[in-house]
């Protein structure tokens, strides 16, 4: 099939396809677990014609062993490599479960403040009455999220969760950048 590909380089080529297989399936599974079917499938489609290539080759060089190195050792690299890749696109909404004690109840108004919308129940921790504060908000703005914890509130307990779907996600994240008479045609729509 790849003939053209002398004999000393199939390994190479074994490993860095397989790198762009593997990262090909961690992109996809990224997707599939977002509910994105047409870039899921795609990606499926893509994976699977790499590795469909890659065992060939294998199938073709049986008696070299560098070739089941290579396979293997771009398993592992494309595993590292489309965590990476996945983890630098930041898509998604995550939702942030914060935890602090009364006194630190402040820091509701300063999420606010940075455009988060913010709930917050009251609760009873081991030592005493707590603010449960929820937010969901975009994945990019988790750094700026944590900075913003840890600034105003360095001992409160917080977890992040991928939240697969949100309603009215876009109209929640971006609500100060609507004009009045905008909001007012949303509010008259819902009513």
């Amino acid at each position: 099939m790849f003939d053209l590909i002398p004999e000393a380089y199939v390994p190479l080529f074994i490993f860095f396809a397989r790198i762009l297989d593997v990262s090909t399936g961690t992109l996809r599974i990224m997707f599939v677990s977002k509910g994105m079917k047409g870039k899921s499938t795609i990606l499926g489609f893509i994976e699977v014609l790499i590795w469909i290539v890659i065992v060939a080759q294998i199938f073709q060089n049986l008696n070299n062993w560098m070739n089941y190195v290579a396979f293997a050792g771009g398993f592992a690299a494309g595993t590292y490599i489309g965590m990476y890749i996945e983890e630098k696109m930041k898509m998604g909404v995550q939702i942030f479960r914060i935890i602090v004690n009364r006194e630190s109840s402040g820091l509701a108004e300063v999420l606010k403040s940075a455009d988060f919308r913010v709930t917050t129940i009251d609760g009873e921790g081991k030592y005493g009455p707590v603010k449960v504060l929820f937010t969901i908000a975009k994945r990019k703005r988790w750094h700026e999220l944590a900075d913003l914890v840890n600034e105003h509130a360095p001992n409160a307990f917080y977890s992040v969760e991928d939240v697969k779907h949100v309603s009215m996600m876009d109209e929640e994240m971006q609500p100060y950048k609507q004009d009045l008479i905008t909001r007012m045609l949303k509010l008259k729509k819902s009513i």
